[in-house]
């Protein structure tokens, strides 16, 4: 005779812990290299504090390998391939050349066999003899390859590998002045994410780098897309992937949310990845400035322009909608006239540079593609943006037209 069966209560969720664990993979995947002597040092001890669990969420949920040291947290992230990658900017926000990313390379190479504390001059020798060994021509008596070190150091100092113990390493590209440096071996050796064993060339490398971990497959690929880049469009999504996104996107929501307090704004075109704090990104849209004013009255123009074409179309091709040049034009010259005495001085001097510069800040946020023939390519997420506009005059009253989100 069977008696009654006995449910087992669920076990508790801790609230707290999934919380700093939510807090703690926000700052691995904004700030990849985390110290206990850092600007996020609270984050780095909260990263120790749920290691093992941090080290499965990565795994298995992104395809990411995260180091915890006792001084240092790595979070090996692998990139999306070809042309999707944020570059790394020096302290001025400008992105990294060519140039400067290879004297960064050099510089780590040299660093691998250098003493623990060096004169900046002794690191340049090194850095014109690891050069050599490679065979790469480099002439750091000319201004444009020391700037483009300077620029490969003041990452380093900034990510905490170099320490500048005396002197002024901000000036020493004009003035030559001495620095005294300390190299944190033990974050040196987390430096490089990836192997170079079979790599032939940079494009190599990011392919091999980008490839979905075996267990995760479509999952991966599409999770590592919503979080590095927060625009997900269907046309970029394989047979494999859409057919997944298409049964879990849903259940996707759960998760970006529990992990790293994301929400997911799911649409037929695809998805948006919205963070509500404002913090989980390197390029705000719209944020503030004359160039992402100028770009949001561009983008809510334009969108009008394509609307009713993108109404037409199969489902299928309404995630990008071509905008011919002479109606981006049309418009740049609309929104100038009517906006421009809004925007700050350069821009109301130079439209066409204000244009160009309106566009990066669209290109770097997903929304738009250029063409070759001066047109644009609007992706259709780019219609849930409304404009509230205002110039304020120097009495304190506002001429309105009418930033906000649809």
């Amino acid at each position: 005779m069977s008696g009654p069966r006995i449910e087992r209560p669920a076990p508790a969720v801790d609230v707290a812990a999934v919380a700093e664990r939510r807090r703690a993979a926000r700052a691995l995947l904004c700030h990849p290299l985390l110290h206990a002597d850092g600007p996020h040092a609270d984050e780095f001890r909260l990263a120790r504090r749920h290691r093992a669990e941090l080290e499965r969420i990565f795994a298995d949920g992104l395809g990411y390998r995260l180091v915890v040291e006792p001084g240092s947290a790595r979070l090996m992230k692998a990139g999306l391939g070809r042309d999707a990658t944020r570059p790394l900017r020096r302290r001025s926000g400008a992105p990294f050349t060519p140039r400067m990313y290879s004297l960064l390379c050099l510089t780590l190479a040299a660093l691998s066999r250098s003493k623990g504390q060096l004169l900046v001059d002794e690191l340049v020798a090194q850095v014109r003899s690891t050069a050599a060994d490679a065979g790469i021509e480099v002439d750091l008596d000319a201004l444009v390859d020391r700037r483009a070190l300077h620029a490969a150091l003041s990452a380093l100092v900034d990510l905490g590998v170099l320490h500048e113990r005396d002197g002024d390493l901000e000036h020493w590209v004009d003035q030559r002045t001495a620095s005294l440096l300390d190299v944190r071996r033990e974050r040196l050796a987390l430096m490089v994410a990836a192997s170079l064993s079979g790599v032939s060339s940079p494009e190599d490398l990011l392919d091999a780098a980008a490839l979905p971990s075996a267990a995760g497959g479509a999952r991966v690929a599409i999770r590592r897309r919503l979080v590095e880049t927060p625009v997900l469009s269907v046309d970029q999504l394989t047979v494999e992937q859409a057919e997944w996104w298409s049964r879990s996107r849903n259940r996707e929501r759960e998760w970006f949310a529990e992990i790293v307090g994301l929400d997911l704004e799911l649409r037929a075109e695809g998805a948006i990845a919205l963070d509500p704090d404002g913090e989980l990104t390197d390029v705000s849209f719209p944020g503030g400035g004359s160039a992402r004013h100028l770009a949001l009255l561009l983008l809510e123009r334009v969108v009008t322009g394509v609307r009713s074409a993108a109404r037409e179309a199969p489902v299928g091709e309404r995630v990008w909608r071509y905008a011919e040049a002479a109606l981006v034009e049309a418009t740049a010259r609309e929104v100038m006239a009517e906006w421009g005495a809004g925007l700050r001085k350069e821009h109301r001097e130079d439209p066409a540079a204000a244009l160009a510069e309106a566009r990066e800040v669209l290109v770097g946020a997903g929304l738009v593609r250029p063409t070759r023939d001066g047109g644009w390519r609007v992706h259709a997420a780019a219609a849930r943006y409304a404009v509230s506009a205002a110039i304020s005059d120097p009495d304190g009253s506002r001429r309105s037209s009418s930033e906000e989100e649809r």
